[in-house]
């Protein structure tokens, strides 16, 4: 018999809580404040899927104070799961209501920002779209708070200009998330760059 293993892995622990930069925007997702000296941690299954509401009440239940909820996923391949896009904001919805914690969402183009609003509390630019510009404009607009990933081979400056094209938009609730660079080692998928 195999054991099963807990989809969630207690990340408090592991992230020392810095204190927060002098002048530092917070940034507000729900009830969740970024860029205070207590560090928030979003988590959640890369994709939603239909055991979703299931993962999200055990990520909540072990402290996450946002879920990730992504119904549209950008893949490598084209013959891969692809996300059930509209068919999964209902499942959004009932994460959300169950659990009651905050739900960040991934649009890949800009008619996926307006069918998020409603059904997630924040937006995250992924890795792959961070160059994206009409997608940042979009969801500058959007009135949402947006976390901002770096692309897997993107500068400092491309970084943040990504960041500009949303408050250019009037859109101050921004957050940058540094999800590591590919580069030419195979040991781990992605390696901190600081």
């Amino acid at each position: 018999m195999t054991r099963r293993r807990s989809p969630v892995v207690v990340i408090e622990s592991l992230v020392p809580s810095a204190p927060a930069r002098p002048g530092a925007r917070a940034v507000r997702i729900g009830d969740a404040v970024f860029g205070t000296d207590r560090v928030p941690v979003i988590a959640g299954p890369c994709a939603v899927e239909p055991g979703y509401v299931d993962h999200a009440m055990v990520t909540a239940e072990a402290g996450a104070a946002v879920l990730r909820g992504c119904v549209f996923k950008p893949r490598t391949s084209p013959h891969t799961f692809q996300g059930l896009g509209e068919n999964g904001l209902m499942l959004l919805d009932e994460a959300r209501g169950r659990t009651g914690a905050p739900v960040i969402a991934e649009p890949l183009e800009p008619s996926h920002v307006a069918a998020l609003a409603g059904h997630a509390d924040a937006l995250l630019i992924g890795a792959r779209s961070m160059h994206n510009t009409p997608l940042l404009r979009a969801a500058g607009r959007s009135g949402l708070p947006v976390v901002v990933k770096r692309g897997m081979s993107a500068t400092y400056d491309e970084w943040v200009a990504a960041a500009d094209y949303v408050l250019a938009e009037g859109n101050e609730a921004v957050m940058l998330c540094e999800r590591g660079i590919r580069t030419f080692e195979t040991a781990t998928r992605n390696t901190l760059d600081l």
